[in-house]
């Protein structure tokens, strides 16, 4: 779909339909499209919709919705898919708010059905709303992790796009770069992914050897692992892992074909790349105040890493313009630093340089 041009809207309370549909010539993900989640469970939203507007927030959906009837597992998918992010961002607290909100919505409904609509049609909207945990969000490459479960594939970002710069300075190339040079005739290179899939079969002469899937943030690849290379670094394949290959590269008909000859962890292959500097844009003092914190942490947790400069610039209305404060000291930064760091509320952009 991306290299068709066709951009995709994710799933979204507010915005989704049970089935999927186009929208100003993009496709609108279905509710209903959802691992475990039906369709007609998500007309009960949809439904909803039509009949008061949009949702407001948490709380709306739990008055409006009954949400016991919707079921625990297809609201864990709606939650790990990002469904509910308009309402509210923090996926792990919609995640642990979800037995309170099923709690509530339940009480609200009886209380609405026990009225039967006569004097006491607003029956249910005095209920007073349940108290929702506040813990921190799921780290970038946990809600990826999350929402991969329930849509199969990912759509609002990549695991490694927080290790493309690490990955250029390594010489380790996207699959679109590697398709260009591979056009020239049969190359040796380094390529990045996350495993998606693995199968491992048996020759006729009763060897070992596996396909696999693997993805990164320009497309889709499978390669081919023989037999003594899948003996020595098949752990490498587990479904969910990040990797880096060496392949054999070579276009046949129009369609790339990739053997590999060695692999090992992406951390492991980016450890040693050269240092990173990081420039964070930041929107209020609480931001500023909770990187100092995970800045202090790393630096306790891993000094023997390579240092790297830090730039603050703060943006704020009361400010006559963008303020670009160095930090003194340099801090051992990696893409997984990056990746945390642009998750912490108040982070506008985490920039690499």
């Amino acid at each position: 779909v991306k290299r068709l041009g066709i951009e995709i809207i994710p799933p979204c309370i507010n915005r989704s339909e049970a089935l999927f549909s186009v929208n100003d010539g993009m496709i609108a993900y279905a509710l209903g499209g959802l691992k475990n989640v039906g369709s007609e469970a998500m007309r009960l939203f949809t439904d909803a919709r039509i009949n008061g507007g949009l949702f407001l927030d948490l709380i709306d959906v739990a008055r409006r919705v009954d949400l016991r009837r919707v079921g625990k597992r297809p609201l864990e998918m709606l939650i790990r898919s990002g469904a509910f992010d308009q309402l509210d961002s923090n996926r792990k607290k919609v995640f642990e708010s979800l037995d309170a909100l099923v709690g509530y919505s339940s009480a609200t409904h009886e209380e609405m059905n026990s009225s039967q609509g006569g004097l006491f049609g607003d029956a249910g909207e005095d209920l007073p709303a349940p108290r929702l945990p506040m813990p921190e969000d799921w780290l970038p490459i946990e809600r990826l992790t999350e929402e991969h479960k329930a849509i199969g594939f990912y759509l609002s970002g990549h695991p490694l796009d927080d290790y493309m710069g690490a990955l250029k300075r390594k010489n380790i190339l996207t699959l679109h770069e590697l398709e260009q040079k591979a056009q020239g005739g049969k190359i040796i290179a380094k390529i990045a992914g996350s495993v998606s899939g693995k199968q491992v079969r048996k020759s006729a002469k009763g060897n070992r050897f596996a396909f696999a899937q693997l993805t990164d943030p320009t497309g889709a690849y499978e390669v081919t692992i023989f037999s003594d290379v899948l003996e020595k670094f098949g752990d490498n394949f587990d479904i969910g892992k990040n990797v880096t290959l060496t392949v054999e590269a070579n276009v046949d008909a129009d369609q790339l074909k990739l053997l590999v000859r060695s692999a090992q962890p992406v951390d492991v292959s980016v450890q040693d790349a050269a240092a990173m500097g990081l420039k964070i844009f930041v929107s209020n003092e609480e931001a500023v105040k909770s990187i100092a914190t995970r800045l202090s942490e790393i630096s306790k947790d891993a000094p023997q890493r390579a240092l790297g400069p830090v730039h603050l610039v703060l943006s704020h209305p009361e400010l006559p313009g963008e303020v670009e404060i160095v930090l003194k000291n340099s801090y051992p930064l990696n893409p997984q630093i990056k990746g945390a760091i642009k998750h912490v509320d108040g982070v506008l952009e985490v920039m690499e340089f």
